[in-house]
């Protein structure tokens, strides 16, 4: 039986997955079906926490709209992404970022991680 669902759930994972973590800003494209017409909404927040693994893997964005705090859980297999586009990689030490509900403004930005030249030479003369 076990073996059934693994085959079931494998069917179903898409191939193709764009890899990001916790803190990173992404841009995710939502199928929107409006009478009858199939569109793409954009969705552009923080990644502020992943769970679970497998076929029920999710992760939750948020983002501030007009002065509100709006987060959204999006199931990472789910046929209504039409894809995740990452924006900026961030530099976080949490695995989930729960805090930044608490912050408000300016506060509320997680910086950038930079990937600094002189360290890329180093890895190059280690290979």
């Amino acid at each position: 039986m076990n073996k059934l669902i693994k085959l079931v759930e494998a069917l179903h994972m898409k191939k193709e997955l764009t890899q990001f973590n916790v803190g990173d800003t992404v841009d995710v494209l939502v199928k929107i079906i409006e009478e009858g017409k199939t569109r793409a909404q954009t969705f552009e927040g923080v990644v502020i926490a992943k769970k679970g693994s497998g076929i029920g893997e999710t992760f939750t964005v948020r983002k501030i709209s007009y002065g509100e705090g709006v987060e959204r859980v999006f199931p990472i297999h789910s046929p209504s992404i039409e894809k995740i586009v990452l924006v900026k990689k961030g530099d976080v030490k949490r695995a989930k970022l729960y805090y930044l509900k608490n912050k408000i403004g300016k506060e509320t930005k997680v910086e950038e991680k930079v990937e600094h030249e002189g360290s890329l030479d180093k890895r190059e003369k280690s290979k």
